[in-house]
């Protein structure tokens, strides 16, 4: 009897398992389809030179999304990221033109974006301020002064060596890509091995019964601002090696591609459940369809109509298959 209970229980366990990876095994499918359609329809797709430049792409989406899913799953949302991304690279190029070390410049536009996302949280944590609303207003104010600071301008950023870590390469691999990949590690662990990513997951499910358990329920909405801030600064400080400049129209709808590999990676955006690999699985989805398209010469104006199609889709798909697995079990 012994050997027969031990083969159901682990049955059980792989089933258990399978429904708790619902939503990254439905996502996975997806990007295999999609995958193997832009193999037959988009020339050059599938080789490697252009499978790189997905990872480079992918790294300007995915640095902040991994902020971006500890926001949502707080129960939170940050729209301000795009013209975030701009504002550093042009206070970067700024800062570098009137003679301080790019390195100084650099250390002082990552602890403004954070200081920048803690404003975020602490008006939404203190003053109850919906997080849409002081985020759109950043978004505003933002990329104004962006465009104040540079004049609509691009500021040149002379020095070619600064330019290889947007545009270089780390044993084959875009210097991007690796930041994103190393970042990513980083937050799966905080998201799933420490109290703070704990935290997250409370305040995101129920806040009232977060607070009532003694979780810092406003600390942990100011530090997951905060955390996207210096994301969003790194990624604008990304961003301007690889334009060789600071540009106040960068990263122009940047938010809406990692709002949307977020929620399509599984994330709620009423909060209480997401994944980081789930992302991770949404920047590749978001960043293949967006050079598929490209290749495949869909007009410009068409192409936002078409990721919009598909990633409503892709989001049902994720949604049955969740539901169908959990059903089997």
């Amino acid at each position: 009897m012994a050997p027969i209970q031990s083969e159901s229980y682990q049955k059980f366990d792989l089933r258990h398992f399978l429904s708790g990876r619902a939503n990254e095994i439905g996502l996975l499918v997806a990007i295999l389809v999609l995958y193997a359609f832009l193999a037959a329809f988009a020339s050059n797709f599938m080789t490697l030179p252009n499978q790189l430049n997905i990872l480079r792409d992918a790294a300007f989406v995915g640095i902040i999304a991994w902020g971006m899913t500890l926001v949502l799953i707080s129960g939170e949302i940050d729209i301000s990221v795009g013209p975030h991304v701009a504002f550093a690279g042009v206070l970067l190029a700024s800062l570098a033109q009137s003679g301080v070390p790019l390195a100084v410049a650099a250390l002082i536009v990552i602890v403004l974006g954070a200081l920048i996302g803690c404003f975020t949280g602490v008006l939404r944590a203190f003053l109850d301020v919906p997080s849409f609303i002081v985020t759109l207003a950043l978004w505003l104010g933002l990329r104004g002064t962006a465009q104040v600071m540079s004049d609509a301008v691009p500021i040149v950023i002379m020095d070619f060596s600064f330019q290889r870590l947007g545009a270089g390469w780390f044993l084959g691999i875009p210097t991007p890509a690796v930041i994103m990949l190393v970042l990513f590690a980083v937050f799966s662990f905080v998201a799933t091995r420490t109290v703070f990513g704990r935290s997250v997951y409370a305040v995101g499910g129920n806040a009232e019964a977060a607070r009532l358990s003694a979780i810092p329920v406003a600390r942990v909405r100011i530090l997951v601002f905060a955390i996207t801030g210096a994301l969003a600064a790194l990624t604008g400080i990304l961003m301007a090696s690889r334009l060789g400049s600071g540009n106040s129209g960068a990263a122009s709808g940047l938010e809406f591609d990692i709002i949307a590999a977020v929620v399509v990676g599984g994330t709620s955006l009423f909060g209480g459940r997401g994944t980081m690999l789930g992302t991770l699985l949404g920047v590749v989805f978001i960043a293949a369809l967006v050079n598929g398209l490209v290749l495949m010469g869909v007009d410009p104006f068409a192409q936002g109509i078409v990721r919009g199609v598909v990633i409503l889709v892709a989001v049902m798909v994720n949604i049955i298959s969740i539901k169908r697995m959990r059903g089997r079990t």
